[in-house]
């Protein structure tokens, strides 16, 4: 598509008014009053036919077979070296489809006989998938009078999926020592209930633990060692109501409590639990089964993969009852789930109670930093004021609803992004150490 810039436009209408000056102060002169329009029509074929052409610029575009949620992917787009009159400078615009940031116009210079890169942000705001139909080209000729618009096809879909990348990473760094030292048996020794060994009793030691049935047959005083026990079923609940399809730093609370419940998996499978998921609000969207095994893990991730974003309110009453008739045995339950105030709190307050009556609950949510934020900004005028009144309600109303669920025994977890997944391991080791399960 070839088309006149602004400054062709400008120079054909300055030569009108031009021309009919001529031709009314000097009609004998009136072949004059065309010329001008002439010249401008030819400059605009010289800079057509001398401009450069889509063919030479040998375009290349890559695009990522996938992109993690919460980085960016790109797509380059590669030129060849040719042969320009003089420097040309290229804009770009990918035309996508799906739930990402806007795309932006990038320009390029090409240089003669030197090729180039470019990289075209991707950056995706939720899982699922996108698609870059075309590549827009626009570029003007030597003489500024005429724009090339070429468009490239590139008819590609993107799947962006949770990012394990990260749990990979968290995983290596909290196994650093036995990546260093070899695949070592692990005695976890402490106050859990499972009978380890007998042991010589040393000041110091709870007094608790020592056997005086084998302290009298060996004549000295000996106390057992417990270990922490195995193979207790872990339950990942997560809400996918419309409150976790809010985004928190460019990221949905859905995907942060996935990955943070994918690196809990890892840890309890590796530790030798039984992991499974579950998905609900306003219905039971799916139900992975506790199993035991890293070979476990593949199947965890391709099921959370499949949770989607919904725009229903979450029914607690249905889904944390659905879940409790599953678990047949006592569980380790991490529900990650948020709420609003006390009054839409009230129903999960009293299913969180039935199920705390048989299993160990620990209650996630993510902190919002917007809400902190608020709170903390300087009152420089009275909305600014109106909102941290507001915030500092909400906040308050929080601190109430993880009150009463904590006086119910239940584990509450309000942490921001950052300390989201450190969080929640330390909570489940220390259920584990204690022998709560």
């Amino acid at each position: 598509m070839i088309r006149p810039t602004r400054r062709a436009v400008l120079l054909f209408a300055a030569s009108v008014p031009l021309a009919l000056v001529i031709a009314s102060a000097a009609p004998s002169w009136w072949a004059l009053s065309v010329e001008g329009a002439a010249l401008v029509l030819a400059g605009l074929a010289s800079d057509v036919v001398l401009a450069l052409r889509p063919r030479a610029l040998g375009a290349e575009f890559a695009t990522p077979d996938r992109i993690y949620i919460g980085d960016a992917g790109a797509i380059v787009a590669k030129f060849k070296a040719a042969r320009l009159l003089r420097p040309t400078r290229i804009e770009l615009l990918a035309e996508q489809q799906g739930d990402l940031d806007p795309a932006a116009i990038l320009s390029i210079e090409l240089e003669s006989g030197q090729g180039a890169v470019l990289e075209l942000p991707l950056i995706p705001r939720r899982r699922g998938r996108i698609s870059i139909d075309r590549i827009w080209m626009r570029w003007q000729g030597p003489f500024g009078l005429v724009q090339i618009i070429h468009r490239a096809a590139i008819g590609r879909r993107i799947d962006v999926v949770q990012n394990i990348r990260g749990v990979q990473r968290a995983a290596l760094q909290f196994f650093a020592q036995e990546a260093v030292f070899g695949v070592r048996v692990q005695q976890e020794r402490g106050d859990g209930t499972e009978f380890d060994a007998l042991r010589e009793y040393v000041p110091g030691l709870d007094t608790r633990v020592i056997d005086w049935k084998h302290s009298a047959r060996h004549h000295k005083l000996v106390c057992k060692e417990f270990r922490v026990e195995r193979n207790h079923p872990i339950v990942l609940a997560f809400d996918t109501g419309h409150l976790m399809a809010e985004p928190i730093d460019g990221v949905p609370r859905l995907d942060h409590a996935i990955n943070a419940g994918l690196l809990l998996a890892w840890i309890a499978l590796k530790g030798g639990d039984l992991v499974g998921n579950y998905g609900f609000d306003a219905t039971v969207r799916h139900y992975v089964q506790p199993v035991r095994g890293m070979g476990n893990f593949a199947r965890l991730l391709r099921s959370t993969a499949e949770l989607a974003y919904h725009l229903e309110e979450t029914n607690f009453t249905l889904g944390l009852a659905e879940l409790a008739t599953r678990l047949k045995r006592r569980a380790l339950v991490v529900l990650f789930t948020d709420f609003v105030d006390t009054v839409t709190a009230e129903l999960l307050i009293e299913s969180m109670q039935r199920v705390a009556q048989k299993h160990v609950v620990i209650f996630v949510c993510l902190r919002d930093p917007f809400l902190q934020a608020t709170v903390d900004a300087a009152p420089d005028r009275f909305e600014t004021v109106a909102e941290a009144v507001i915030a500092d309600d909400f906040l308050r109303d929080r601190r109430v609803v993880f009150d009463r669920l904590e006086r119910l025994g239940i584990h509450c977890l309000d942490a921001p992004r950052e300390g989201l997944s450190i969080g929640l391991i330390n909570r489940y080791l220390m259920i584990k150490q204690r022998g709560l399960l």
